[in-house]
C-alpha cells in the first residue's frame, strides 16, 4: 500500500513521531548535565550518546559511574538493558523490510520510542512513517540536547539540585500516562 503524505493516518504518525521525538529530546539534557558531573568529559559524553544510543542504557553507565562503580558494573549494567533493544528488532524488521545500509541505520534508531510509534500505526506503510520519524527524529534531538546538557552542565552545577537526575523517569511518565487512563 502507498502511503501519501495526505493520508490522515501518515499524518497522525508524523505527529506521534515528532511530539515523541521532542520530548524524548529535551530529557538529553539532564543525561548530558549527568555525564559531565559524573566526570565523563564532553568527548566521551558525545560518543557514548552518538554511538550507544539507548538512553536507558546510557543513564545505567553514568549512574554506575557516578556511584564510584567499575567500569566492569557499568558495562555489564548499560549491556543488560540495551539487550532489550534486540527484542525491538525483532519486532520492527518485518514491518521494515530493509537491507544493507538502511538496515543499519534502522538498527541504530531501534529504540523504545520509535518501536512503541511504529507498532501503534494501523498498517505496515504507516508503521515504517511512524518508526524513521521517531527514529530519526530521537536521535538527533537527543544528541542536539545531550551536547547542550553536557555543555551546560559545568554552569549549572549539581544536576541533582535541579531535578535532572528525575527528567528521564518524569518525562516517561509524561508519555505513558494517557495510556494508563481508563478507556
Amino acid at each position: 500500500m502507498k502511503v501519501l503524505p495526505t493520508d490522515p493516518a501518515a499524518r497522525a504518525a508524523v505527529r506521534q513521531g515528532v511530539s515523541v521525538s521532542v520530548a524524548t529530546g529535551l530529557y538529553g539534557i539532564s543525561f548530558g548535565a549527568l555525564s559531565v558531573a559524573a566526570g565523563v568529559g564532553l568527548g566521551p559524553t558525545m560518543a557514548l550518546s552518538l554511538l550507544m544510543f539507548s538512553g536507558g542504557s546510557q543513564f545505567a553507565l553514568i549512574g554506575v559511574i557516578g556511584a564510584a562503580g567499575t567500569p566492569v558494573a557499568a558495562i555489564a549494567t548499560a549491556t543488560l538493558l540495551g539487550l532489550r533493544n534486540t527484542l525491538y528488532g525483532a519486532v520492527v524488521s518485518p514491518l521494515l523490510q530493509v537491507r544493507g545500509w538502511r538496515r543499519l541505520a534502522a538498527a541504530q534508531v531501534t529504540i523504545d520510542e520509535s518501536t512503541a510509534v511504529a507498532v501503534a500505526q494501523p498498517d505496515p506503510a504507516v508503521s515504517r512513517i511512524g518508526f524513521w520519524v521517531t527514529g530519526l527524529g530521537v536521535y538527533v534531538l537527543w544528541n542536539a540536547f545531550v551536547l547542550l546538557g553536557a555543555l551546560a552542565g559545568d554552569a549549572l552545577g549539581d544536576p541533582r539540585a535541579w531535578g535532572l537526575d528525575a527528567a528521564a523517569a518524569a518525562a516517561f511518565l509524561a508519555l505513558v500516562w494517557p495510556r494508563l487512563a481508563p478507556r
